[in-house]
């Protein structure tokens, strides 16, 4: 068995507790704009203005839906404590990042840019963000698996921990960090290799999709619709939009085709 005895805790400012999970949170927000200027300055067709405000407008419906989903989630104890709706003790990856794309989606309607083409140079770095977010994860304890007594089990024993204490648990934080940086870099290989727009970012939320579909039966969580937990019920809607748009839409470039310009 693995121990964590890890404080979830950073450092306090008086009264104020600031945990790993927030900064690492604010570190993945980083990576990304940070992946998209870069993305920018090595070729990308679009703007440093229309990068940092799509990066505002996205982080913004990215927190709100991304609260908004785990809301949702725990319903019945919001209920009993509606004070608590407000805040951000809890968040939704998949909220944030469907929120985010709803939000770049209104923003590049309203700009005139091609959200298929922003969306696929994003892609790799959407999902080296979340392998960065679930550090956090770890950390706090949160997003734990279902007991197991496999050799690499983790135990969380500090008290700060949002993990259940002294429990052998399934690592599925852990197992995600490896995931998404397998799929960042299948992501990687994969970018200019299909048209239309938008097809390396359909490819990113099946992936996603399918690991969110299969892990969550080894998670902790609550049953959302027909015993399934939230997450799995938007991983069977979103395998069924992209992989029906993929079917219809999606063809593989060969290597040397000229590439198709981005429209609006």
């Amino acid at each position: 068995m693995i121990y964590n005895n890890v404080s979830p805790i950073a450092f306090t400012i008086g009264e104020i507790s600031v945990r790993w999970y927030g900064i690492m949170v604010a570190l993945a927000v980083l990576t990304l704009v940070l992946w998209a200027l870069w993305s920018v300055k090595k070729g990308a067709k679009l703007s440093y203005d229309s990068v940092v405000s799509a990066a505002i407008v996205g982080i913004i419906s990215g927190v709100i839906f991304s609260r908004l989903l785990h809301v949702i989630d725990f319903w019945e104890y919001f209920m009993e404590h509606p004070g608590q709706i407000i805040g951000g003790s809890g968040l939704s990856i998949y909220g944030a990042v469907l929120g985010a794309a709803l939000g770049i989606w209104i923003f590049s309607r309203f700009r005139k840019i091609s959200f298929g083409y922003f969306a696929d140079m994003l892609a790799p770095g959407i999902i080296l963000a979340q392998a960065i977010g679930r550090v956090g994860c770890t950390l706090n304890g949160c997003c734990y698996g279902i007991e197991s007594h496999l050799p690499w089990a983790v135990i969380y024993t500090h008290p700060e921990s949002f993990g259940p204490l002294g429990i052998p648990v399934h690592p599925t934080q852990p197992y995600e960090i490896i995931y998404n940086l397998i799929v960042f870099g299948v992501l990687l290989l994969l970018r200019n290799r299909f048209r239309p727009d938008g097809s390396l970012f359909l490819i990113y939320l099946t992936f996603y999709a399918v690991w969110r579909l299969g892990i969550d039966f080894i998670r902790e969580g609550t049953d959302f619709l027909f015993g399934l937990h939230e997450a799995q019920v938007i991983s069977i809607v979103v395998l069924i939009i992209t992989i029906t748009l993929m079917a219809l839409r999606t063809r593989w470039v060969k290597k040397g085709e000229e590439e198709e310009t981005p429209t609006p």
